[in-house]
């Protein structure tokens, strides 16, 4: 049986906010070509560990490693490079979807190439026309995919999600769930996702976090959430559920 690599670990990580103690003392891996689901209630800290991964936030105390290597001898351009994020409302800026996809190579002083846009659009499930039209005229469905396609610029290893579907109408959702998991089988990226949602949560992802009041209280292949051990996740999923 292959032995699963860490791509992120995270050893006694705390970090505080506003006098609030949001993350306490977090261990645990996230696999190498996997999926991890992050569940939980609001305010839990999924966001703010999920930030913690690129480099967004730095922990007050405790070590994070990304494929081994501390997060802190990474430059900040290099480790967004390999750890890329997508949020919930797909923010944008002014312009083309061209302009949109080519913003994370823009930045590096890079130029990208027409080919490889097109690739990258159609990857994601969106026609090549489409790279001419204004951000503004997109669907929420077709931001997200491009949110995602920028990501993908920079080839990431890891690519963080946070709620990417939780303001989508139904197929818009089914689709970006497909898009996941097709850029997790063929880029063999290692992907973290926010999700609400407890069936997504257990069809989509290989493997699960359980965050409350800042803790992880149980980790595990994701169909542990279809028989929880842990009292407050059985409270938890059954509320989700209903």
């Amino acid at each position: 049986m292959q032995t699963l690599k860490p791509a992120i670990h995270f050893k006694n990580v705390n970090f505080h906010a506003d006098n609030k103690h949001i993350l306490k003392n977090i261990t645990g891996s996230f696999y190498e070509g996997t999926i991890t689901s992050l569940v939980g209630p609001s305010g839990a800290g999924k966001s703010t560990l999920l930030k913690l991964c690129n480099g967004l936030l730095s922990p007050d105390s405790g070590e994070i490693y990304i494929k081994e290597k501390d997060i802190n001898t990474f430059e900040p351009v290099e480790l967004r490079r390999n750890v890329g994020i997508a949020l919930q409302n797909a923010p944008m800026v002014n312009g083309t979807v061209f302009h949109n996809i080519s913003l994370p190579l823009t930045l590096q002083g890079k130029k990208l190439e027409k080919s490889t846009a097109k690739d990258l659009i159609e990857d994601v499930g969106l026609e090549e026309e489409l790279l001419h039209r204004d951000v503004r005229d997109l669907s929420g469905g077709q931001r997200q995919k491009v949110s995602i396609a920028r990501t993908l610029v920079n080839q990431p290893q890891i690519m963080l999600l946070d709620e990417i579907t939780s303001a989508l109408d139904r197929v818009s959702k089914t689709e970006i769930e497909e898009l996941i998991e097709k850029i997790n089988k063929k880029y063999k990226v290692t992907i973290i996702w926010i999700t609400h949602n407890i069936q997504q949560a257990i069809e989509i992802g290989d493997y699960v976090w359980v965050l409350m009041e800042g803790e992880v209280i149980e980790t595990g292949k994701s169909t542990l959430l279809k028989s929880p051990t842990h009292h407050k996740v059985k409270q938890f999923v059954k509320g989700e559920m209903e």
